[in-house]
């Protein structure tokens, strides 16, 4: 790709030329769930027993290396979001500090990413409720799902917020308790059961290295979903206070709920227990203390954390849009605003989400395959974007701007050089396993054809202005 033209200094901002703007109507305890909550993803819940399985305990170094890796991003994200922020997030910050096909491809490939995410969390969910009612169609469990959550987005921010708000609250309350019970069970104080002791970690690499390899990819993936709450940050009451706040807890909720109920599920049960798996780690866990009924409620959780991701995307999905389109870099109607909501795009979104899934089944050995397998590797190219732009643009706010560094990424830039390389060996490990090799073939296309589409545009933009 050629080397991005030098541009002048035009943040995206939320004000518009002709007045309209997104609205600020997320309030400080909104963001606080938001950014509390988005941490226990349904990656965490539904994904994190393939990781088990084929790590064995060592899962937990897996979930602790990728877990670092990702406070350091957010570090990254957070230092740019507090400094300049955008519905566009990490999007509007790669246009700035590299160049707006950066932006374009960034942007452009997190929405595919969101919008096929919205189809899978849908069909997920309606899995499970489908199950509690026998005879129902799944598809039509995902249709009633998107229109209530493409109901609240299109309502009002402030919906949106409350939805996730109330969902944050119930996935917090349910970890915790089940942190709770795990730690009283391994310390043998829990009535009815026996402290397990180290029975269950001593064969702590069942795979080898392969193993922790498998492990440490599937970790990675269930991070996403973090970069939420700079994009929610825009439309609340202080954006800089709720990006600042929301980054410096990061660390602490990555290590208490992924690493630590990580912990909790590979000393209670032994890994290789198939209902870590069919069952999913959490409520095998349960079911394993004999906590009558736990697990069922647990499932319960594992739905709404589901719902809480579809939800959060065609949010996500919409102000991407927006923040694209409002910089020139698509379609005019997706930046229209209509009571401070960009409601073409927040349709637009759901109804590309509830495409992916009717592909799922009608074209599951084709194109839905591909459409996998293009998102695969996304959320780590769009980490790399941010590593870049912080790299460019933290010299230039010391020097322009410096009052705005409320956060600061640590040992700069050094940390931030060893993200680049942590992410360079994810790549290369991806390239070994054949599953994932064929994610970054996908992948790697897909971006490389938004970022030439996007270099075009830049350049026709740069003629006519």
């Amino acid at each position: 790709m050629p080397a991005p033209e030098p541009t002048t200094e035009t943040p995206p901002q939320q004000q518009r030329q002709d007045g309209a703007s997104l609205s600020h109507g997320l309030k400080q305890r909104h963001l606080s769930m938001i950014a509390l909550g988005g941490v226990i993803g349904a990656g965490l819940f539904v994904g994190s027993g393939a990781g088990i399985a084929a790590a064995g305990p060592s899962i937990v170094i897996a979930y602790t290396v990728s877990g670092l890796l990702v406070m350091l991003v957010m570090r990254m994200l957070g230092e740019m979001s507090a400094a300049y922020p955008s519905s566009g997030s990490f999007s509007a910050h790669a246009e700035r500090a590299i160049g707006p096909w950066a932006g374009f491809a960034a942007g452009w490939s997190f929405w595919i990413l969101l919008c096929t995410a919205v189809g899978l969390e849908g069909i997920g969910a309606a899995h499970i409720v489908s199950g509690w009612v026998p005879g129902t169609p799944e598809w039509l469990w995902v249709a009633l799902f998107m229109v209530v959550f493409c109901g609240t987005n299109l309502a009002a921010v402030r919906n949106f917020g409350e939805f996730e708000f109330w969902f944050a609250t119930l996935k917090v309350g349910a970890i915790s308790l089940f942190l709770l019970l795990g730690v009283l069970a391994i310390a043998g104080v829990l009535p009815g059961t026996d402290a397990p002791g180290a029975a269950n970690l001593s064969d702590f690499f069942p795979h080898g290295s392969n193993g922790l390899i498998i492990g440490l990819l599937a970790s990675v993936f269930a991070y996403g979903g973090l970069e939420t709450v700079t994009i929610a940050a825009a439309e609340s009451e202080n954006p800089v206070r709720g990006v600042a706040s929301a980054v410096r807890t990061a660390m602490w909720r990555i290590a208490l709920f992924y690493i630590g109920s990580m912990a909790v599920v590979v000393t209670l049960v032994p890994w290789n227990s198939a209902e870590v798996v069919t069952k999913g780690p959490y409520v095998a866990t349960l079911d394993h203390l004999g906590i009558s009924g736990a697990g069922r409620l647990m499932n319960v959780v594992v739905l709404v954390a589901l719902l809480s991701a579809m939800n959060a995307n065609i949010y996500g999905a919409s102000r991407i849009a927006y923040s694209l389109v409002d910089r020139g870099q698509g379609p005019k109607a997706l930046a229209k605003l209509s009571g401070g909501v960009p409601r073409i795009a927040v349709l637009t979104s759901s109804v590309l989400g509830f495409v992916c899934v009717l592909l799922s089944y009608w074209r599951p050995d084709d194109i839905f395959k591909w459409l996998l397998n293009m998102i695969g590797a996304v959320i780590l190219v769009v980490w790399i974007f941010i590593a870049v732009s912080q790299l460019l643009l933290r010299r230039r706010i010391e020097r322009e701007s410096p009052e705005k560094l409320v956060v600061r990424m640590w040992a700069f830039p050094v940390l931030t050089w060893v993200a680049l390389a942590g992410m360079a060996a994810i790549f290369v490990l991806m390239a070994r396993e054949a599953d994932t090799r064929v994610q970054l073939y996908f992948t790697g296309g897909m971006t490389a054809a938004l970022a030439a589409v996007g270099y075009g545009w830049q350049k026709v933009r740069a003629k006519s202005g």
